[in-house]
């Protein structure tokens, strides 16, 4: 334990200032194929009954037009905004058992069908809605159609903004109160790079997917059966190099040192032409098929664990909002669904997540050289590739060192973060939690991945089969307690209000798609 963190969380723990822990703030994004009964992709398009998915608040697309996002607003209490995420579950369920569809249970996705039949997200006919789709269509040319088929939660995170004037006072910092804040937003990233390889032991949980979904494409997993392919120790398959591959962003490492040296990353690569996309092409027969030809289309294309974010005002690009005033929260999207968990996370894990990421903000941070950053990245894929094996051995400062025994030495550090915020509780949440993690790395059948490949070989049945499964016990679950009727009402109502924001946008359209994507290039 530094004495920087020692200090910092001293600070913070006195009586005036302890209630500035509990004034985090959380949020969740939640994705989710839909299925057809068979546990095939839905071919159908984005329920109106839903909303529109440009406008809707908190019911929208990713990547494929079957790729539910659900999106909650933010709480200071974790349990306020899983039970809005149940709400917006239940209310979405009960529109797909209409439709006789399921969400599917686990990140990896179900049994694809061929690449052109998997359907890219339609958001209508603005510009702006256009633009979106191009995106994708982009996406599709550039890392194929399948990869848009994977599934994740992202967990929104920030400190409360009276905990930065606090730190800079007693850091003495000449910095500027926004530039602190980002500075210290910028450690908090370094430091998650240092150990989210932890987050992947504790909390993966793909370590198997449907064969289909490589696509013949060379690799080095095992065959659990004729139609799943794993590696035994993996934690989370979604993670590894299986994942979004691109050579183009293989050479692109934001540098984390300071705010603005991440934003001139992320400005050259949208701005830089990629050979090989240039070779495709923005139109095809006069259709637009991807934003442009550079390293990047969008600053979000940038596929990273974690992103520094600031919420954008209408038009305005993440890198223009972050430039102007700073680094507000944190998005974590290294987070796998727990195939379990009818919301695919629980509060223990969201209790977690607030212990880990306060640690990662209070702790020392020194800039990452070029081979602290390589042994982040090969620690991470280790973890994701074989973190349940015996004696896995990572790298620390130039040394090896057991998982086991660093992840230990971490969680004994958590703890005093997790008592400062239990003091006064009745009860202690933040500790059971902390515990609960602890026999997660005691116990390596308890952690999500090998309950994962313990369920497939008690059962004898495939990873689509178990997937499905899940998914039917999950809307069980939301039917047997269904929305009452004041809320349903609710979300109806928030249903039509965005259908009907949509066709305004619509209607009030006067620029052409093609000046309007010009602007947006140009708007650098």
């Amino acid at each position: 334990m530094s004495d920087l963190f020692s200090r910092r969380l001293a600070l913070l723990a006195e009586s005036d200032h302890l209630p500035l822990l509990h004034q985090c703030l959380h949020g969740i994004e939640r994705e989710c194929l839909r299925i057809d009964p068979q546990g095939h992709l839905a071919q159908t398009a984005h329920f109106p009954a839903l909303g529109s998915a440009l406008t809707h608040p908190s019911i929208t697309t990713d990547y494929s037009e079957a790729l539910l996002e659900f999106i909650t607003g933010t709480a200071q209490d974790p349990e306020q905004v899983l039970h809005e995420l149940e709400q917006v579950h239940r209310f979405a369920d009960s529109v797909l058992a209409q439709e006789q569809e399921y969400l599917w249970s686990a990140s990896m996705p179900c049994a694809l069908p061929d690449e052109s039949q998997i359907p890219i997200a339609y958001y209508g006919t603005s510009n702006i809605g256009r633009l979106k789709e191009v995106y994708r269509r982009g996406l599709a040319v550039r890392y194929g159609k399948a990869m848009q088929c994977i599934a994740g939660i992202h967990y929104n995170f920030s400190l409360a903004p009276e905990v930065w004037p606090l730190l800079r006072q007693s850091a003495d910092a000449e910095l500027s109160a926004q530039d602190f804040q980002s500075a210290c937003y910028i450690e908090l990233i370094r430091n998650f790079r240092r150990y989210s390889w932890l987050l992947m032991y504790l909390f993966g949980a793909s370590p198997v997917l449907d064969r289909g979904f490589l696509r013949d494409k060379p690799h080095q997993l095992e065959v659990l059966d004729e139609h799943s392919l794993y590696l035994p120790y993996a934690t989370s398959l979604r993670m590894s190099d299986l994942g979004y591959q691109s050579n183009a962003q293989a050479g692109l490492t934001p540098c984390y040192d300071a705010l603005n040296t991440y934003i001139q990353s992320l400005t050259q690569a949208v701005s830089t032409p990629y050979p090989p996309y240039a070779e495709i092409g923005c139109q095809r027969d006069g259709e637009w098929i991807q934003i442009n030809t550079n390293v990047l289309q969008i600053e979000n294309e940038y596929y990273s664990s974690i992103r520094p974010k600031r919420v954008t005002q209408s038009g305005e690009r993440p890198i223009h909002a972050l430039r102007a005033r700073g680094i507000q929260y944190v998005e974590v999207r290294c987070l796998d669904i727990n195939p379990f968990l009818p919301l695919g996370i629980d509060s223990a894990q969201a209790r977690f997540m607030t212990l880990f990421l306060i640690y990662c903000a209070l702790q020392e941070s020194p800039r990452l050289g070029q081979d602290d950053c390589g042994a982040c990245s090969q620690n991470f894929q280790t973890v994701v590739r074989e973190g349940r094996r015996p004696d896995l051995l990572l790298r620390r400062l130039g040394a090896d060192i057991p998982l086991q025994e660093w992840a230990n030495s971490l969680l004994d550090e958590f703890q005093s973060i997790a008592e400062v915020l239990d003091q006064g509780r009745e009860k202690a949440l933040y500790q059971q939690a902390l515990a609960t993690q602890r026999a997660k790395v005691a116990e390596v059948a308890l952690t999500p991945s090998a309950q994962v490949l313990a369920q497939l070989h008690t059962q004898r049945i495939s990873f689509r089969d178990f997937a499905l499964q899940q998914s039917q016990r999950h809307a069980a679950f939301f039917r047997e307690q269904p929305l009452s009727p004041e809320l349903s009402a609710h979300f109806t109502q928030l249903a039509q209000e965005s259908l009907a924001a949509q066709a305004q946008l619509e209607a009030q359209q006067t620029q052409s798609f093609d000046d309007f994507i010009l602007a947006y290039q140009n708007n650098l």
